[in-house]
């Protein structure tokens, strides 16, 4: 039983840096709000500079904010003496300190905190409560419970019920907004130079002094810190400017565009959000409203919002509940048997096949890329040389400042590794040179040729695409999704396969690609 004379420790984790959680909703002395930057959650994999920058950037805001309204606040920075560098470490001196009664903490949305924390509260000598984050549509089991049963847990069944449940476009009669539930096939158009891409507009941040403070402790990471210019907001005041921002100028073309990928812009027409969702300061629910009000009012067309709404309402809610029912173990999974390294230069961008390069080199110059870059030109690469993808994964979740697991996992090894088997994807996300070249335009001035299957400037694309099925053809040929490649496979004559075959022994090395 709780000692009330004592103080509660609550636990903020850095990805839970709401300002709107009803913990805040009354100011209370006997209660202590903790955020830790600790060496146990910067070092289990390799993360990219701006991750770690802004995480702790966003908390230290966060505590001032807290501070500023009345609240008691301990955050204990990366550098002080007295960091003990792992979250159970510093709770057992923290409760120390202050004869803490009890602790609480919001319901993490990684496994591995989970448990984590779950282990500790069982041998903590004071009462130890978990609650809700309070931040996403879904219960963590509740895709598990709609899709009881079935083989297949398809994301547009998932969806369709989220915007039945909570009313997202539809009209008075139940049915959805323009007649059909998806506007896919509208958004699917190679941006051509216009209209222009809207300008970056987030705020810039001088935290060089916290960046010295990161590399002194020892920290390991990579890519391009700019700690002199920071560009991603580190507030909800900020991450609401970049909603506005998105819903007034961006919005309008991101359906059309969504999928396009350019040399000449790195963000085209994505929200630049993602980091501000996935650590809170932005509420899925308020971004859906807002997008759908763009739509009511006449500011952006249906087909856009209704397929930027499906990336939060359905998407982000659907990985989630993937996660959590195939977790432990979900991480480990490797389906098709895909174990070379990554090539170096995953850590350098220094690749000769353009779109790889441009994709590679702006994750680490801002730590960031958007969905088709991430799906169909770096992970359709990995899996058709195939990659390790645990070793993949590693770098999708480090790389990227919006990747946490239970987000990142079911992307990485599901959508576009396909290394779970199926149970997310129907179908591995591949594709030659064709589709790249149609959707970007990057093969102009590349050093491959995207119509060439063999020869020494061939697009490794091409080979590698139809030796993925060639071999892998015991997992795909009888897939109903699949039936004109294996028919286009069965039509090629005996010297097709093999130029198909020697060019893809001329590809073994891909650190020279």
């Amino acid at each position: 039983m709780r000692d009330e004379r004592r103080p509660t420790l609550r636990l903020i984790l850095g990805d839970q840096l709401s300002p709107l959680h009803s913990w805040f909703g009354e100011v209370r002395a006997d209660v202590v709000y903790v955020l830790m930057e600790v060496r146990s959650e910067t070092d289990y994999v390799r993360h990219h500079a701006q991750k770690v920058l802004g995480i702790f950037a966003a908390m230290r805001a966060l505590a001032a904010q807290l501070k500023a309204d009345g609240h008691r606040v301990r955050h204990v920075a990366i550098d002080h003496p007295s960091n003990r560098q792992s979250i159970t470490a510093n709770l057992d001196a923290l409760i120390d300190h202050y004869g803490a009664g009890a602790v609480e903490y919001q319901a993490p949305d990684e496994w591995r905190l989970d448990q984590q924390l779950r282990n500790w509260a069982a041998a903590c000598p004071v009462p130890v409560l978990m609650v809700d984050s309070e931040h996403f549509f879904t219960a963590r089991d509740e895709a598990a419970r709609q899709f009881a049963g079935k083989k297949q847990w398809l994301m547009e069944s998932f969806y369709r019920q989220q915007r039945k449940k909570h009313r997202v476009l539809m009209d008075t009669d139940g049915k959805p907004e323009g007649g059909q539930w998806n506007f896919d096939a509208n958004n699917r158009k190679p941006w051509p130079g216009s209209p222009a891409a809207p300008p970056d507009t987030r705020p810039s941040h001088d935290h060089s002094a916290l960046w010295e403070s990161i590399e002194a402790a020892g920290v390991q990471t990579m890519g391009d810190a700019q700690a002199a210019a920071f560009r991603w907001p580190l507030n909800r005041a900020e991450a609401l400017q970049q909603l506005d921002h998105f819903i007034t100028n961006t919005l309008p073309h991101f359906g059309d565009f969504q999928d396009a990928i350019s040399r000449n812009n790195w963000h085209l027409f994505h929200s630049l959000l993602s980091f501000a969702l996935n650590t809170k300061m932005l509420q899925p629910r308020e971004v859906v409203q807002r997008a759908e009000a763009a739509w009511t009012d006449g500011q952006a067309p249906l087909h856009a919002v209704e397929g930027f709404i499906r990336q939060i309402l359905g998407w982000r809610e659907y990985v989630r509940g993937m996660y959590w029912a195939h977790m432990p173990g979900y991480t480990e999974v490797n389906h098709l048997q895909h174990t070379r390294p990554l090539p170096e230069w995953f850590w350098t961008g220094q690749t000769q096949m353009a779109c790889v390069a441009s994709a590679i080199g702006q994750s680490l110059a801002h730590a960031y890329a958007h969905h088709i870059q991430r799906l169909m030109v770096i992970g359709n690469f990995a899996l058709l040389a195939g990659l390790d993808p645990q070793a993949l994964h590693r770098w999708y979740l480090g790389v990227y400042i919006d990747a946490f697991e239970w987000v990142e996992a079911p992307n990485t090894l599901g959508m576009s590794q396909w290394a779970d088997g199926g149970r997310l994807a129907t179908k591995p996300y591949v594709s030659s040179a064709a589709y790249l070249q149609r959707m970007g335009d990057h093969c102009k001035g590349c050093a491959y040729d995207a119509k060439a299957r063999t020869g020494d400037k061939a697009c490794p694309f091409n080979a590698l695409y139809w030796d993925f099925f060639a071999r892998h053809r015991q997992h795909f040929e009888h897939n109903p999704r699949l039936g004109v490649v294996y028919h286009q496979l069965g039509k090629m004559s005996p010297e097709t396969m093999m130029a198909l075959q020697r060019q893809t022994a001329c590809l073994e090395n891909l650190d020279m690609m």
